[in-house]
């Protein structure tokens, strides 16, 4: 049995704890987890489109009103 299927039968409140423990320890971890060039790649991109006129900056509101008329 795989870890993923003993984890889905604890108790729902162990496996919150389970959740919380390994989101610490992720958190923690000084592993290098640092986002992929792509990533910044595309955050420029659309910064230079933003500065440009090409992309307008939505908060969240008004991106949802956009895309439920679309």
């Amino acid at each position: 049995m795989s870890v993923e299927e003993l984890a889905m039968q604890l108790p729902r409140l162990e496996m919150l704890r389970l959740m919380e423990s390994q989101w610490v320890d992720l958190s923690q971890a000084g592993d290098g987890g640092d986002s992929p060039a792509l990533h910044e790649v595309a955050l420029r991109e659309t910064e230079r489109r933003v500065s440009s006129g090409e992309e307008e900056v939505l908060d969240w509101e008004q991106a949802k009103r956009r895309l439920r008329r679309s």
